[in-house]
C-alpha cells in the first residue's frame, strides 16, 4: 500500500515538473522571441530616422512654393504603430519599449520643428498641437483627451497632434517642456502657442485651431454632402 502511495506521489511530482519546466520553456521562448522582434524594430526606427534627418534638410532648402505641406507624418505613423505593438507585447515600463519611445519622441520633435519653422518662413498659421500626457497613474483624464485628439485629427487631417509622455526620461524632450514652460499638470495641450491644462472638451480645443484649418473641414464636409 505504502509502494503505491509513493508512486503515486512519485507520478504527481513528475508530471507536475513537466509541467512546470515546459511552462518556462515556452515563457522565454516567447520572450526571446518578442525581444528579437523587438530590436528588430528598433534597428528600423534608426534607419528612419536618418532618411527624417535628410528629408528634414531638402525641406528647409525648399521654398514656399515648393513645399506645399511638408511632414513626416508617414514615419511617425508607422512608428507610432510599432511602438503601440511593442507596448503591448512587453509592457510601457519595458526598458527597450522605452528606448523606442525616445526614438519615436525625437522624430516626433523634428517634425515639430520642420513645421514650425515653414510656418514661419511661409507666413503661415501653425496647424499643430502638442500634448503632454503621462503613463505614470497620476493622470486620469489623460486617455479621454487622447481621445478627443484623436476626434480632432480624424476632423481636421491636416492637424499635426504631437504627443509625449511628460515623464520620459530624454534630454530633448526635457529641453521642449522648459521652452514651451509646461507645467506638470496633465493633461497639458500646447495649440497657436497657448497652454491649456486639464481635460478639455473638443469644442474647447476647436477654438484655438486657425481658422483657416476650420475653414477647410467645413468646405470637406460640405463637398462629401450626400446632398452635393
Amino acid at each position: 500500500m505504502h509502494s503505491f502511495d509513493a508512486k503515486k506521489y512519485l507520478y504527481v511530482l513528475l508530471i507536475t515538473s513537466f509541467i512546470f519546466f515546459t511552462a518556462i520553456f515556452f515563457s522565454n521562448y516567447f520572450n526571446d522571441r518578442r525581444l528579437s522582434e523587438l530590436r528588430s524594430i528598433a534597428d528600423t526606427i534608426s534607419v528612419d530616422i536618418l532618411s527624417s534627418e535628410t528629408q528634414y534638410a531638402l525641406f528647409q532648402e525648399s521654398s514656399c512654393t515648393d513645399v506645399g505641406t511638408p511632414t513626416l507624418a508617414p514615419q511617425l505613423n508607422e512608428l507610432a504603430e510599432k511602438l503601440s505593438y511593442a507596448e503591448g507585447q512587453l509592457g510601457d515600463k519595458n526598458e527597450e519599449v522605452r528606448e523606442l519611445k525616445r526614438y519615436y519622441s525625437l522624430l516626433e520633435i523634428k517634425d515639430y520643428l520642420l513645421n514650425k519653422r515653414i510656418a514661419e518662413k511661409c507666413g503661415q498659421a501653425p496647424s499643430y498641437v502638442i500634448y503632454f500626457y503621462s503613463n505614470e497613474g497620476d493622470c486620469p483624464d489623460c486617455e479621454r483627451e487622447g481621445y478627443v485628439l484623436t476626434y480632432l485629427r480624424e476632423k481636421y487631417p491636416s492637424l499635426k497632434v504631437y504627443s509625449f509622455d511628460y515623464h520620459l526620461d530624454l534630454a530633448a524632450l526635457r529641453t521642449l517642456i522648459s521652452i514651451l514652460k509646461i507645467k506638470n499638470e496633465l493633461p497639458s495641450v500646447v495649440i497657436g502657442g497657448q497652454v491649456s491644462y486639464g481635460f478639455k472638451e473638443k469644442e474647447a480645443l476647436e477654438a484655438f485651431l486657425p481658422k483657416k484649418l476650420r475653414d477647410e473641414a467645413e468646405r470637406t464636409a460640405a463637398t462629401s454632402s450626400p446632398d452635393n
